[in-house]
């Protein structure tokens, strides 16, 4: 629970570490309030001394004399401790350390720093306080009950606030109004407008979403609704505003990632559900933009340089702040990174910072922006009053025309709108030597040193090699049967080789219907008796470019007149090619490189007058290549690679095979990519048969031919980058 005191400043600080740690850094946070110098110490600490009324413990600080003023204070949930500053106030108690083991209260550390003290309580757990004057003591009052704390004084009777709260409209005091909008980073942003600046909330967040509890205050009826919230586009679904008793509840549902703040100015409370972006390089989630420890600040009337101070003493930045920085503020955050903290500070108040290593100077922004034009203005006069200087720049690696641009000069010298030269300043480019004669005041001439020095350098060679493989996988398959007959009885006499006359009776049937040797034409016998002795006839015949076997055999003769023979055809052919070419070029980071090698084919192409001319084809290998070396050192890759070959001949002339890969890849220095991939395969597979014959179960095969051609090709590319190691002269 967080409680409002017109006469309290608690700061309370969720930080993991030790304690005296946290203490140191906290420092003398709120020390520093008042704008006048520190007055020498008027007053001391005499004694400490503690009781316990029922839930509550009551302390009693006995000064010296009766103090001006309540004491600036603070408190801290991890360590859960209270911490009360005592200006111009010495310990005179001569103990830095005292036990009291009261209740929730463990002991009391008494810390002097100059001409200033501390008290430090530590506690058992967070709870909550409240101070008064009661003539020369102190009175703390922690609330062990956990609820709001009542200042109380050496008797135990509650007293009013020390410093004048605005009277409380009459009756039970209501929520005035609340807004729902969306913050420029897709936050959901809640408004809730307070009846005055003492409302006790309590904010607490859940799996959910935020739960707001608004202590001893009611909700009119306009403002008991369940806003749907979801087109704002931000982590916020729901906000659910209901009486509960003497309270308001609001609960804020929420989605995804996200977390939350809260913060109050005067009457207005903002409660922001901002979303966060994971990354999966943070071990853990958080604010974007902010990186600083959260803690929970609760201001209360307080002087806006005792709050910048104690959030300089968190952060252990040194601030310098502007004589024109005054007033005050009442501000609540709660769970928030310091460094939003401060932006929350210097929003509500209209001022600025401006940062120089570990100081930061805060003024209002007026004042800021004045003097920043004042100082402009000047180094303006300075420059137009600055002597020239003149440098002779020489170029190594670039040329010295490239910089005409540079310098805002166009072709005839003139100036132009983009140079980088003062209105002063000259340029001469000598091309023959490679030099610049540069003119112009001294600051520009070292931003154009630094120029040069940046593009003037050496560019990086890759190696570009490449493998271009095309195989190439055939296999051929023929089987088929050719059964023929013969009757001899007409074949007319003589000796070996007879004439097939007009007459001869002869039926050729088969796959092919060729029959056995030759249909048409002649057919030579070895013996004119043809005794019907079985025969082996081998003729080499081409099959599909492979030499086919054929077995001939006679099945069977009739008194030597007639004949059945039956010829086997059998051929299988399997072959495999490869065909690599290996080009490799180098050339420099981000330049075109080209390397081709073939032939060019001549064609004759006709005119607009009738005539013809001749053209030329290329039919080549080509490997065109453009690197771009990383900053973590891969190499980006254009690459257009064509392999051509010179196809079949046509009436126009040679037809060109084409495999073309155009691509854009990023290979690592020394690595290999396989581009391409053209695959191609051809499947075949012909039957030639005799109608009907060719059809019959077992038989049917002597009256077929069957063929199958399986042919696959393939084309790959193989690009390998390597980066060209610099030689490192030494002299």
């Amino acid at each position: 629970m967080i409680a409002f005191n017109p006469s309290m400043l608690r700061l309370a600080a969720v930080r993991a570490g030790r304690a005296a740690t946290l203490l140191a850094l906290l420092g003398t946070a709120v020390l520093a309030q008042a704008q006048e110098p520190a007055p020498a110490p008027a007053n001391a600490i005499e004694s400490i001394s503690a009781n316990q009324q029922g839930a509550n413990v009551i302390v009693k600080v006995q000064l010296k004399n009766p103090p001006a003023k309540l004491p600036i204070g603070f408190a801290i949930t991890n360590p859960p401790r209270i911490a009360l500053d005592f200006g111009a106030t010495v310990n005179a108690t001569g103990k830095n350390t005292q036990d009291m083991n009261l209740g929730e209260l463990r002991s009391v550390n008494v810390v002097q720093a100059g001409e200033r003290s501390r008290l430090v309580f530590n506690l058992k757990r967070a709870l909550n306080y409240a101070t008064t004057i009661d003539g020369n003591a102190i009175i703390l009052t922690i609330d062990s009950s956990g609820g709001l704390a009542q200042a109380v004084d050496a008797r135990g009777l509650p007293v009013l606030p020390a410093t004048p709260v605005a009277a409380a409209p009459p009756g039970r005091q209501l929520l005035r109004d609340m807004d729902f909008r969306r913050g420029s980073s897709g936050e959901g942003r809640i408004v809730v407008d307070l009846p005055n600046s003492q409302v006790a909330v309590d904010v607490r967040q859940v799996a959910t979403g935020v739960v707001v509890d608004f202590l001893k205050t009611g909700v009119p009826e306009t403002l008991r609704r369940r806003l749907d919230v979801r087109d704002f586009g931000t982590p916020v679904a729901l906000v659910t505003t209901v009486p509960q008793g003497d309270n308001t509840r609001m609960t804020i549902e929420a989605h995804g990632l996200w977390e939350q703040s809260v913060y109050q100015s005067d009457t207005q409370l903002v409660i922001d559900v901002k979303p966060i972006k994971e990354d999966v390089n943070k071990l853990t989630q958080g604010t974007q933009g902010y990186r600083g420890e959260k803690l929970s600040f609760n201001f209360q009337n307080v002087e806006v340089r005792a709050a910048l101070q104690a959030i300089a003493d968190i952060s252990g930045l040194n601030i310098i702040t502007s004589d024109s920085v005054a007033g005050n503020l009442t501000l609540r955050l709660k769970e928030v990174p310091w460094d939003q903290a401060l932006d929350v500070v210097l929003q509500a108040k209209g001022l600025d910072m401006r940062k120089n290593g570990t100081v930061l100077w805060i003024a209002p922004k007026e004042e800021l922006l004045t003097k920043e034009k004042l100082e402009l203005e000047q180094r303006a006069q300075i420059a137009d009053l600055e002597p020239l200087k003149s440098e002779i720049f020489q170029l190594n690696y670039q040329k010295a025309d490239a910089f005409k641009n540079v310098f805002g000069l166009d072709g005839s010298g003139a100036d132009s709108k983009n140079r980088v030269l003062s209105k002063r300043g000259s340029a001469i480019i000598e091309p023959r030597t490679n030099q610049l004669f540069v003119t112009d005041i001294a600051s520009k001439l070292e931003d154009i040193r630094k120029l040069i020095s940046k593009t003037d350098v050496a560019s990086k060679q890759v190696l570009i090699e490449a493998r271009i493989v095309e195989a190439n996988d055939t296999f051929t398959r023929n089987l088929g049967a050719k059964l023929g007959f013969a009757d001899m009885r007409t074949i007319r006499g003589g000796d070996a080789g007879y004439q097939l006359g007009t007459s001869n009776t002869r039926v050729g049937i088969g796959g092919n219907m060729t029959g056995v040797g030759e249909t048409t034409g002649q057919i030579k016998l070895t013996d004119a008796s043809y005794n019907n002795t079985q025969f082996v006839s081998l003729p080499a015949a081409a099959i599909n470019g492979a030499a086919a076997g054929n077995l001939a055999v006679s099945l069977f003769s009739s008194a030597a007149n007639r004949f059945l023979n039956l010829e086997l055809s059998a051929l299988e052919a399997d072959g495999t090619g490869k065909i690599i070419s290996s080009p490799r070029v180098i050339t420099a980071d981000k330049a075109v490189a080209l390397i081709e090698q073939g032939v060019e084919l001549p064609y004759q192409v006709a005119t607009s007058s009738g005539a013809t001319s001749i053209v030329f084809r290329k039919a080549n290998l080509r490997l065109e290549v453009t690197p771009q070396i990383t900053p973590d050192g891969n190499v980006v890759i254009d690459v257009d690679v064509n392999k051509d070959s010179v196809g079949q001949e046509t009436r126009a002339g040679f037809a060109i095979d084409t495999k073309h890969v155009k691509t854009q890849v990023m290979v690592e220095n020394g690595g290999t990519v396989v581009l391409g991939g053209i695959y191609q395969q051809i499947e075949r597979n012909t039957v030639a048969k005799v109608p009907l014959l060719g059809d019959v179960p077992v038989l049917g095969y002597l009256f077929r031919n069957t063929s199958r051609t399986n042919d696959k090709t393939e084309l790959l590319v193989f690009i390998t980058p390597k980066i060209v190691a610099e030689r490192l002269s030494t002299r």
